[in-house]
């Protein structure tokens, strides 16, 4: 019955499954079937009325299945598993290429030998492309381009995209790479059971203006996050306040360490997403707590929690840590 169920629901989870390059394609279905049979033998076996500490069925399966969708977003081609490489940029000439003398070596067989330079300078940098080597940008061919930030206005290279990033004061080239062996290798995550205790209401206070917020990354670079305000609330007893951070999607983003961290979950932080309604009441689903990409990925880099969002109580709830990199 779970297998039956399980492959149904992958075949609605996304037909673009079938369209990836054959080398990978294996991989990604078979981890999405794992992630989805475990979702379905796991609600199969909770009680009617409920999981086995009370937690009603349906809010289990809710949370499972946000589970499930964001395994499913870690291994698409835009997520966090394919990022390869972070090259720090050195005044003057960078050279990058397949080659091992260069300053910025890509995985071997994935470019050209000599791929060209990044020109480093007063924190401008401009990109030449070595000769006869294709390297696009959206989607057109480049030889000379002064790069801005982000990977939108990236650099393609076969199945690589190379852009501007920034961690604190210093400036890299981040690398992406659709055929890179982190993806190849991800085992999947792991989570507290579901718990209800762990979704609490609290009220949101915003400041009177948005707080600029200094939060060292695990790097040892300094970077700023806007801070909106503050929420309160009670868990498991304890009078709890955590200060949030402003996101893109509008939500509120807060980066946290509680007493599991570094035992049963990953060390530096986890990160939880709340919305705000009207009347400034906001849910905390702890549950849906996550780890940042660097728990699987040594090429990223992510915020530490400032003082205020140290919680000394234990949160047993949301994902734990990943085996490789935490």
């Amino acid at each position: 019955q779970c297998s039956s169920i399980g492959i149904l629901t992958l075949a609605t989870v996304d037909g673009g499954l079938f369209i990836l390059r054959p080398r990978i394609a294996m991989l990604r279905i078979v981890q999405m079937l794992l992630i989805v049979l475990f979702v379905s033998c796991k609600n199969s076996s909770l009680d009617p009325e409920g999981g086995t500490d009370g937690t009603d069925s349906g809010y289990v399966g809710e949370v499972e299945s946000w589970q499930a969708d964001r395994a499913f977003n870690l291994v698409q081609d835009e997520g966090w598993l394919t990022i390869a490489g972070l090259f720090w940029l050195q005044q003057g000439e960078n050279s990058v290429g397949a080659s091992s003398h260069h300053d910025f070596v890509l995985p071997e067989g994935s470019a050209p030998s000599n791929v060209g330079v990044f020109q480093f300078q007063d924190r401008t940098a401009v990109f030449r492309a070595a000769e006869g080597v294709d390297v696009r940008q959206y989607g057109e061919p480049v030889e000379t381009v002064v790069l801005e930030m982000g990977e939108r206005h990236g650099l393609s290279v076969n199945s690589l995209k190379m852009w501007l990033h920034y961690s604190g004061e210093r400036l890299a080239i981040r690398l992406r790479d659709l055929d890179g062996e982190i993806r190849d290798e991800f085992s999947g995550l792991r989570w507290f059971p579901a718990d209800i205790q762990y979704r609490v209401s609290a009220r949101y206070t915003p400041y009177g203006e948005v707080k600029k917020v200094e939060m060292l990354n695990i790097l040892g670079d300094i970077e700023i996050f806007d801070s909106p305000g503050i929420v309160g609330f009670e868990l498991l007893g304890e009078s709890v306040r955590m200060e949030a951070l402003s996101s893109s999607e509008g939500s509120l983003w807060f980066v946290f360490r509680d007493d599991t961290s570094g035992k049963e979950t990953y060390p530096a932080a986890r990160f939880l997403r709340a919305e705000v309604s009207q009347s400034n009441e906001v849910v905390m689903d702890f549950n849906k707590a996550y780890n940042p990409p660097c728990a699987y990925n040594p090429y990223t880099t992510c915020p530490t929690p400032t003082k205020q969002n140290r919680i000394g109580i234990r949160i047993e709830a949301g994902e734990k840590k990943y085996r490789d990199y935490s």
